[in-house]
């Protein structure tokens, strides 16, 4: 089974305070052991490296580099996929919404992705499953 991997679950398993740490670690060691493949694309890895590297620091950001994202399929954001994501932006007129999940939910969309790792709301409101599930 193929997922997406959003920056919240990135996050969650580098913070060991993030109260969904435990839980994402549960969830990313058990799609390993049943041969998950994990996708993501490459405004979620900036977002990701930006973050790391701001609050926990340059070794954070090597962990994540090289233990997280390298079993990771990223998709790179061409012009036209960041384009119908301003516009879905746009059209969405909800500030809450990011370009970035924009970015993830047109990729989903367009690879067939029904079920994604992450910790933000928005993928349930978009019509996308989120793991681990509560």
């Amino acid at each position: 089974m193929t997922f997406f991997v959003d920056t919240s679950a990135l996050y969650a398993l580098m913070d060991a305070d993030d109260p969904n740490h435990a839980a994402a670690w549960a969830f990313w060691r058990g799609a390993a052991d049943a041969a998950r493949s994990p996708v993501t694309h490459n405004y979620v890895v900036l977002e990701s490296c930006a973050l790391v590297h701001r609050r926990l620091g340059i070794q954070a950001l090597q962990d994540l580099v090289d233990v997280l994202l390298l079993p990771v399929t990223t998709v790179f954001v061409d012009e036209e996929l960041h384009r119908a994501a301003l516009l879905g932006v746009l059209n969405a007129r909800l500030r809450e919404v990011s370009l970035v999940d924009t970015v993830s939910f047109e990729v989903m969309r367009r690879l067939g992705i029904g079920t994604a790792f992450a910790f933000d709301s928005h993928f349930g409101r978009y019509g996308f499953t989120t793991l681990p599930s509560e």
